[in-house]
């Protein structure tokens, strides 16, 4: 059974439920485990019938319900349904062009028994093109099996490039910055050793004044 304990998935004072979230414009996301716990809660909180086991619906809660649900889900969804309907169109216009095909022979089959001599050529004919029949319709179902699976395959091409361009962005970005810190800290150690420089030149100046003043001066 699905989780029905949301935050706002209890019923109001007056026994009704709180309308399913609303994205403005479109944005945002649907979490899809949340609405069908809505779903349930419909269900599970409707008026019970009392000693019938039963229980009474908002029908036209429980279709917004569905509706919300059915307009909500990603449009991958919707195009891999649209890629079944093509499917599923193809697989009945290959089965309707073979029912023709299969008309056909059985009339012309018809036409041919009338004659005993060549019966057997007739029935040689029809099996002939059932075999072309079942053969076309495994064709269009393997071209259409294909072409799927070469969407597919395109969309995880697609997003292994843009994984794989990402982190050479970041890792070009990183690169640079190491550089730049290394760029900034060799600044600052050729500035610490010049003041050490000035600092040692100094203090040894300081040295040679200090002792030229302490030593007697000459006759």
């Amino acid at each position: 059974m699905l989780q029905s304990q949301l935050s706002n998935g209890e019923p109001n004072h007056n026994g009704s439920y709180p309308p399913p979230q609303e994205y403005p414009n479109g944005s945002g996301s649907l979490d899809i485990q949340q609405e069908l716990n809505r779903l349930e809660e419909l269900i599970l909180y409707g008026l019970r019938i009392p000693l019938t086991g039963r229980t009474l619906i908002d029908e036209e809660r429980l279709l917004e319900q569905l509706d919300f649900i059915r307009l909500s889900l990603p449009s991958v969804f919707q195009e891999a349904a649209m890629v079944m309907e093509q499917k599923q169109e193809v697989l009945l216009e290959a089965e309707e062009y073979g029912q023709q095909i299969v008309d056909a022979a059985q009339a012309k089959r018809a036409q041919i028994l009338a004659e005993s001599d060549i019966i057997r050529q007739a029935e040689r004919e029809a099996e002939q093109l059932r075999q072309q029949v079942q053969q076309e319709c495994e064709a269009m179902m393997q071209e259409t099996l294909t072409e799927v699976d070469l969407k597919r395959r395109a969309c995880q091409q697609e997003l292994e490039e843009m994984r794989k361009t990402a982190i050479a962005q970041a890792q070009e970005i990183e690169n640079g910055a190491d550089e730049y810190a290394d760029s900034v800290l060799e600044n600052i150690e050729r500035d610490l050793e010049d003041m050490l420089r000035i600092i040692t030149n100094g203090r040894q100046q300081l040295r040679q004044d200090t002792m030229s003043q302490r030593s007697p001066k000459r006759k």
